[in-house]
């Protein structure tokens, strides 16, 4: 991986996610909201998953709401954290997204709630997983999209350019809709799709968001992040500008997290296939009731 790759500094990752281990049942509101709307979409699929893989499954929000649910018999829990990890039920195990430990083709599905969005080499982690997939093996993840938390960036942003003269990231970056639905097509899924939605979320004042992002464990991870404690006054200032232009007639300010969805499938021979070029049984035209020409051709201009 190149140094340009580096974006999340993961040690830190596993530290946040291991400080948030003891109390992340006080804020795990979001992975068990996000669980249940991954469990509903599995829920479409009309067919079994006898081995699945939980990847980034913090303390086990997916498999609580799983419960035998697409036919799962088999349960692998993962995470990049021990600490979150053991707080799961059934078969656990600490491992990286970017360094999957399980052999080629083993598992039927693998599920991942909101961890991949800190993964720095994403394109290459969604090529391991198609590996672990068995052919026709399910991929089915929701990770922060890029809308997430634009309030909170905005305040930050603009607080530190009023108090500091400068600004420095302070809010990872996260992946676009457009951009998650090409990765999956190049790490080779068949019938990619990726879709998003946003969970909005209010707060009594911006302090209490970023408390709560703490307790999540998902605290800011940049490489490029200050390494030194934030002014008081940025903080006050930022606070303050939030309520300001994103709160609500109660005095409560919103928080906006997009999630996008990514459903692939690992490619087999028995999988819908798109037609040949030129094998269509019927003309296009025929279908719209207009006039074909044939490239190059102009339309002729109308009458009257």
């Amino acid at each position: 991986m190149t140094e340009e790759a580096h974006v999340f500094d993961r040690r830190l990752v596993r530290r946040h996610r291991s400080r948030a281990a003891a109390g992340l049942a006080g804020h795990d509101f979001l992975f068990r909201e996000i669980a249940e709307r991954l469990a509903d979409r599995l829920d479409d699929v009309r067919r079994d998953f006898p081995v699945a893989l939980d990847l980034g499954c913090h303390s086990g929000q997916v498999g609580a709401v799983l419960a035998g649910r697409g036919g799962i018999e088999t349960l692998i829990q993962s995470d990049l954290c021990l600490d979150q990890v053991s707080r799961a039920t059934g078969c656990r195990v600490a491992a990286d997204e970017e360094a999957l430990p399980f052999a080629a083709a083993s598992v039927d599905l693998v599920m991942s709630n909101l961890s991949l969005h800190w993964v720095n080499d994403l394109p290459g982690a969604l090529i391991q997983i198609r590996r672990v997939l068995r052919p026709d093996g399910l991929f089915l993840a929701g990770l922060l999209g890029g809308e997430t938390l634009h309030e909170l960036r905005a305040a930050l942003l603009d607080a530190e350019i009023e108090v500091s003269g400068g600004a420095a990231p302070r809010v990872s970056p996260f992946a676009d809709v457009r951009d998650a639905g090409a990765l999956l097509q190049r790490a080779g899924f068949a019938l990619p799709v990726a879709d998003s939605d946003r969970v909005t979320v209010t707060y009594a004042d911006a302090l209490a968001l970023m408390r709560d992002l703490r307790g999540m464990g998902e605290a800011n991870a940049v490489h490029a992040r200050p390494r030194s404690f934030t002014r008081r006054e940025v903080m006050a200032r930022a606070a303050a500008i939030y309520g300001t232009r994103f709160g609500d007639s109660a005095g409560r300010i919103r928080a906006t997290f997009q999630v996008i969805y990514l459903t692939g499938w690992a490619p087999d021979p028995s999988q819908q296939q798109p037609l040949r070029p030129g094998s269509a049984q019927s003309r296009l035209s025929d279908a719209l009731g207009v006039a074909e020409h044939p490239a190059g051709d102009k339309t002729p201009p109308r009458k009257g």
